[in-house]
């Protein structure tokens, strides 16, 4: 297995958030219910976590909290309760390629008003994905960099995380990106940091891969050409299932080759960590037997991980295998397979 692959993608309904939250201001279900949508039942409301501990914004409208209101209309408590655990914390908002500065404006919004940070992820570098099952992006180089012109304007001065380009820099290295378009990658790249590290309140963790492709030592001068002294750090074990330990040795590894950069962990699903009963370059995709991995925090075990994140919406297909539907869409069964298995 080399990349994520098969990662969330920034749904419609999302689109529509961001773009409800920049125009209209229209309550949330959270809300008093006043506006135009009907309030949801008390029992299905979501709430924000600890500040403390985790000061990511939770989405109060997701797939998982439509999920659980979903089940407590129906009094399917136990099925609620199961889908709560993963409705209950902050995930990363995967903006999409329509409507960047709506959406990362909707949603930094939304934080603000919480008293929390957004979690953005950034996928749309062009030659997305080698062609798999999350293929796409830009179109070329500058409508890229228009994309992320347009996250930046609707971030603003407002706290955000970014999580830029799963998979970017890794293909560069395993062979799956052309050797055409290398150069112009490692330039995006390192465009974008500059650009989202200028803005006030923005962290910027370039994507390293995961514990299972390679070595650090492979990776690591690829990152510096992509622009990594100019983020506050990288991200490792993105959409994947590695566990946390493996992650955090891996990480530390690569830190050392950076200039001691610190990174994040997506342990989103890798509480029973990662598959190996099928086939070696599809074990990242929907495999089974999983479980949702510790929840997002900033109290980490290690103080050059500045926190544990869900960035792989838990309960998302990877992709059309398995029986999963297209990459990024709600599955409810592999949802309750994940947090019940979490126990």
């Amino acid at each position: 297995m080399f990349g994520s692959k098969g990662a969330s993608w920034g749904r419609a309904s999302m689109a529509v958030l961001g773009a409800a939250l920049l125009l209209t201001g229209c309550t949330s279900s959270s809300d008093n219910g006043d506006g135009d949508e009907p309030a949801k039942e008390p029992e299905a409301l979501i709430t924000q976590q600890p500040k403390g501990t985790n000061p990511f914004w939770v989405n109060p409208d997701g797939n998982a909290a439509e999920q659980v209101a979903t089940y407590v209309k129906q009094d399917k408590t136990a099925d609620a309760e199961e889908i709560r655990k993963i409705a209950e914390q902050p995930t990363g908002e995967w903006i999409s390629p329509e409507n960047p500065e709506a959406e990362a404006r909707g949603f930094t919004e939304a934080a603000q008003k919480a008293d929390r940070s957004a979690l953005l992820v950034l996928y749309n570098i062009p030659h997305r994905d080698c062609g798999q099952y999350s293929s796409g992006g830009a179109a070329d180089g500058d409508s890229y960099r228009a994309w992320i012109d347009g996250v930046a304007k609707g971030i603003g001065d407002r706290a955000a995380t970014v999580i830029l380009e799963p998979d970017a820099v890794l293909h560069l290295v395993d062979g799956c990106t052309q050797d055409e378009f290398h150069e112009e990658r490692y330039d995006l790249l390192s465009g974008a940091i500059d650009t989202l590290s200028a803005l006030k309140n923005t962290k910027v963790y370039l994507d390293a891969g995961n514990a299972g492709w390679g070595h650090p030592d492979q990776i690591f001068e690829p990152l510096q050409w992509a622009g990594i002294e100019k983020a506050d750090g990288f991200s490792v074990n993105v959409s994947n299932f590695y566990s946390t330990a493996e992650s955090i040795a891996y990480g530390k590894e690569l830190s050392a080759k950076v200039n001691g950069k610190h990174f994040v962990v997506d342990t989103s699903r890798n509480g029973n960590g990662p598959y190996t009963g099928g086939k070696p370059d599809e074990n990242w995709c929907n495999p089974p037997g999983r479980s949702l991995g510790e929840t997002p925090t900033v109290k980490t075990a290690d103080p050059l991980v500045d926190a544990y994140l869900w960035v792989k919406r838990p309960g998302e297909s990877d992709g059309e295998c398995k029986g999963g539907p297209k990459a990024g869409q709600w599955w409810v069964d592999y949802a309750l397979k994940l947090a019940k298995a979490s126990g």
